[in-house]
C-alpha cells in the first residue's frame, strides 16, 4: 500500500474569484503552508496536481460548455447561457484553468490510489457542477470525474461521502439510479441548492441527511455511526471518497451549523477502515482561519501525524498573517491552536427522526 499523498498546486496562491466573492480567500495555500511548517510533507508525501485537458472532462460535462469555458478564460468575457460571469461564477483569470487543475489533482489521486491508499486533494470537493454549467462557486465537477476514473480502473463500488454544509447537487445528477454509487450527503436543511431532501434517494442511488441550523458534534456522531458506517459498509466499497467541505463549522458565513473540526478528524479515522483506497477533497469553506485549520486537521489524520495542542510563533504566524473582508475576526485560540474544543448538546428531533428513518430504510435494503 502506498503512503498518504497530499496534493497541492502553485496555482492556488493569488488566484481568486475576486475580491467581494467568498473564494477570495486562499485555502489550498494555507493548509499547505501550515502542514509544511509543522513537518508534515516531506517530498515524498506532496505530488503537484496537473492541470486536466479539456478532454479528460467530457466525460460528464458537455463539449459545448468546456469550450465556453476556455473561451471564457481567453477573452474574459461573460457567457450566460453557460452560468459563466455570476455573482456566484465570476469570469477570473484562471477561470479553466484552475477547476481544471484541482480535476487533474482528482484524477491523478485515483491513479495513486490504484493498488490501495490514501491520496488528499484539498482543492477538489467542486460538487456542484453541472454537465452543462457552471453552478454554485463551481466550474468543473472533479468529484464525479473522478469517481468515473477509479470505475475506468476496475474500481466499480464507490461510496461517496459528502459533509460539506451545501447538497452535492452535481454529483446526484451524475449518478442518479446507479447502483455501483452509493452517494451519503449530510447538509444543511433549506440552504441552497435547496435540494437533497430526506425521501430523494436519486433514484435508490442516494441517502440524504438534510439538518437543521445549530447542528452539533453530539449529533453527527449520531449520523455517523448510525447512518454512514454502516451505509458504507454495506455497500463493500472498492474506495472511498470522502468530500470535506469545511463549511459547516460553527464559524462559517455561509451555513448555520456549528460542528467543530474534530468532526472531520472522525469520519476521516472511521471510514479508513472500511475500504482499501480513500480519496479525501476539500469543498465549501469560506472563513479563511477555520478551512485552514480544518482541513489541516484532516491531512494529520491522514498522514498519522500529532497535532500539537499549541502552535509554534513560526506556525501561528502563518495564520495572523491572513486577512478577511468580513468585519469578524478570529479569537485568540483561532490564531495559535488548530483543533476545536468540542461542540456538542441535544439531539434534535428533526436528526433524531432523520436518523430513526434511514437505519429503517438501510435494513430493508441488507434484506
Amino acid at each position: 500500500m502506498n503512503p498518504p499523498v497530499f496534493i497541492g498546486a502553485r496555482i492556488y496562491r493569488g488566484s481568486s474569484y475576486g475580491a467581494r466573492h467568498p473564494l477570495s480567500i486562499p485555502r489550498v495555500p494555507t493548509v499547505t503552508d501550515i502542514c509544511r511548517a509543522l513537518g508534515w510533507l516531506e517530498p515524498d508525501r506532496y505530488r503537484t496536481s496537473p492541470c486536466a485537458k479539456p478532454a479528460a472532462l467530457l466525460g460528464f460535462h458537455s463539449a459545448d460548455y468546456i469550450a465556453a469555458l476556455l473561451k471564457a478564460e481567453d477573452t474574459q468575457a461573460a457567457d450566460p447561457e453557460f452560468g459563466l460571469g455570476t455573482l456566484s461564477n465570476p469570469v477570473f483569470a484562471e477561470v479553466y484553468r484552475r477547476p481544471a487543475t484541482a480535476t487533474g489533482g482528482g484524477l491523478l489521486a485515483a491513479d495513486l490510489v490504484r493498488h490501495g491508499g490514501v491520496v488528499y486533494n484539498p482543492g477538489g470537493g467542486t460538487h456542484h457542477g453541472m454537465p452543462d454549467r457552471a453552478n454554485g462557486f463551481c466550474y468543473i465537477n472533479e468529484p464525479v470525474l473522478t469517481i468515473q476514473q477509479l470505475q475506468a480502473m476496475g474500481l466499480t463500488r464507490i461510496a461517496y461521502v459528502d459533509i460539506d454544509a451545501h447538497h452535492c447537487d452535481g454529483v446526484a445528477v451524475a449518478f442518479h439510479g446507479s447502483t455501483d454509487v452509493r452517494m451519503i450527503s449530510v447538509h444543511e436543511d433549506r440552504r441552497w441548492p435547496f435540494t437533497g431532501p430526506l425521501d430523494d434517494t436519486a433514484g435508490g442511488a442516494a441517502i440524504n441527511i438534510p439538518v437543521p441550523g445549530g447542528f452539533n458534534d453530539t449529533e453527527f456522531d449520531l449520523i455517523l455511526n448510525d447512518v454512514i458506517l454502516p451505509a458504507v459498509a454495506q455497500h463493500a466499497p472498492d474506495a472511498i471518497y470522502l468530500q470535506c467541505g469545511a463549511d459547516a463549522v460553527s464559524e462559517d458565513p455561509l451555513s448555520r451549523l456549528t460542528l467543530s473540526n474534530r468532526c472531520y478528524l472522525r469520519a476521516v479515522q472511521a471510514l479508513r477502515q472500511l475500504a482499501p483506497r480513500m480519496i479525501v477533497s476539500g469543498g465549501g469553506g469560506y472563513n479563511p482561519w477555520s478551512v485552514g485549520r480544518a482541513w489541516a486537521c484532516v491531512w494529520a489524520t491522514i498522514a498519522d501525524e500529532e497535532i500539537p495542542d499549541r502552535l509554534s510563533p513560526e506556525t501561528s504566524q502563518i495564520l495572523r498573517n491572513l486577512t478577511w473582508a468580513r468585519k469578524s475576526q478570529p479569537s485568540e485560540a483561532m490564531l495559535t491552536t488548530l483543533l476545536d474544543p468540542p461542540r456538542e448538546g441535544p439531539i434534535s428531533e428533526a436528526v433524531r427522526a432523520g436518523v430513526a428513518a434511514l437505519t429503517t430504510r438501510l435494513r430493508t435494503e441488507s434484506r
